[in-house]
C-alpha cells in the first residue's frame, strides 16, 4: 500500500475513532491508498479547482485528492463520527480542506463551492449515489457548475450510466447521462478493497459535460423516458399512450415506428420524441 502522507494508515484511523461502517449510511470504506490515488489521478488536474467530495468517511480519497495537489477539497459528511478523523486531515493540509456535516441531497453544491471551477470526485454512498448523479446531470443550467465527475458506483449502476441501445442495462439513466455527458467506465474495484467488503464489484465512472447537447427540454425528456422505460417491454404506442391519445401519430411524427420498444431507441430518437410531444402539449 502506498504511503502518500505522514498521517496514520486508514485501518489505524478507523480503529482509533471507532468507525465501523454503517449499512444504513451505505458505507464501505476504501482503504487501499493505491486505489484512492488512482481515482484522484483519474479526476484530472486538481491544482486549479475545488474538488467536491461526498461521503469521505475516514478520508482515504480525501487524502489522495489533497496529495494529488487539489487546491481545495470541500467534503460533505453525514456521519458525525467521521469528523474528528477528517479534522486531522484538515490540520495536515492547512486551508485546503473544508468539511461540512450534512446530507448532500439537501445541500446546494454551487453555494458550497463558491462558484469556483469544480470537479466532483467521490466514493459515493451506495444508497444515495444514483440520485446524486441524477441531480448533477439534470441541473437546469447547462453547462453545469462542475467540469467533471469521477465517481464510484456498484458495477450494475455504472453499466446503466454508460449503457447504449439494445443492451440489457440501457434505460432512463443511460439516456439522460448520454444526452448531456461524455465518458465511460475507467476501471473495476474488487470487493476485497473495501471494509467491509460489499457483495458486488464496484466501478469508477468518469463523465464530462457535453457543452452542446441536442436541444431538448429536460422536463419533456424525463417524462418521455419515464413512460417509455416504465413499461419497457411494451411498444411505444402502448407505453406512451398515457401521455397522449395521439401517441401513435406523435411517435410517427418524430421519425420512429410506433411498434418500436424503448430499449431500441437511441438518444437522438428520445430527444425527437420529447420535442414532438412537448410541441403537441403532451408533456
Amino acid at each position: 500500500m502506498a504511503q502518500i502522507d505522514d498521517l496514520p494508515p486508514l485501518r489505524d484511523v478507523i480503529a482509533a475513532h471507532g468507525l465501523d461502517a454503517k449499512k444504513s449510511l451505505g458505507q464501505n470504506f476504501l482503504l487501499d491508498l493505491n486505489l484512492t490515488s488512482r481515482i484522484a489521478r483519474s479526476a484530472g488536474s486538481l491544482d486549479d479547482c475545488t474538488v467536491l467530495e461526498i461521503g469521505p468517511g475516514p478520508g482515504g480519497l480525501t487524502r489522495a485528492l489533497l496529495a494529488a495537489g487539489a487546491k481545495k477539497v470541500v467534503a460533505i459528511e453525514k456521519d458525525s463520527r467521521c469528523l474528528p478523523a477528517l479534522a486531522d486531515i484538515a490540520a495536515r493540509y492547512p486551508g485546503r480542506l473544508e468539511v461540512i456535516e450534512g446530507d448532500a441531497l439537501q445541500l446546494d453544491p454551487v453555494a458550497l463551492t463558491g462558484g469556483d471551477k469544480v470537479r466532483i470526485a467521490a466514493n459515493l454512498p451506495y444508497n444515495v449515489g444514483t440520485q446524486l448523479l441524477i441531480n448533477w446531470i439534470t441541473t437546469p443550467k447547462w453547462p453545469p457548475f462542475w467540469s467533471s465527475l469521477t465517481l464510484m458506483f456498484q458495477k450494475e449502476v455504472g453499466e446503466r450510466i454508460v449503457a447504449r441501445p439494445a443492451s440489457k442495462a440501457y434505460g432512463r439513466l443511460g439516456v439522460l447521462a448520454g444526452w448531456r455527458c461524455n465518458g465511460g467506465i475507467l476501471f473495476d474495484i474488487s470487493p476485497k478493497a473495501f471494509t467491509p467488503p460489499p457483495k458486488v464489484t464496484s466501478v469508477v465512472v468518469h463523465l464530462t459535460p457535453d457543452p452542446t447537447p441536442l436541444p431538448c427540454d429536460l422536463h419533456a425528456l424525463e417524462k418521455i423516458t419515464a413512460a417509455a422505460f416504465g413499461q419497457r417491454r411494451k411498444m411505444l404506442r402502448s407505453s406512451l399512450k398515457a401521455l397522449s391519445k395521439d401517441a401513435e401519430k406523435l411517435i410517427v411524427d418524430s421519425g420512429l415506428g410506433p411498434t418500436a420498444r424503448a430499449e431500441e431507441i437511441d438518444i437522438a430518437g428520445f430527444v425527437n420524441l420529447a420535442n414532438v410531444f412537448r410541441t403537441a402539449g403532451a408533456v
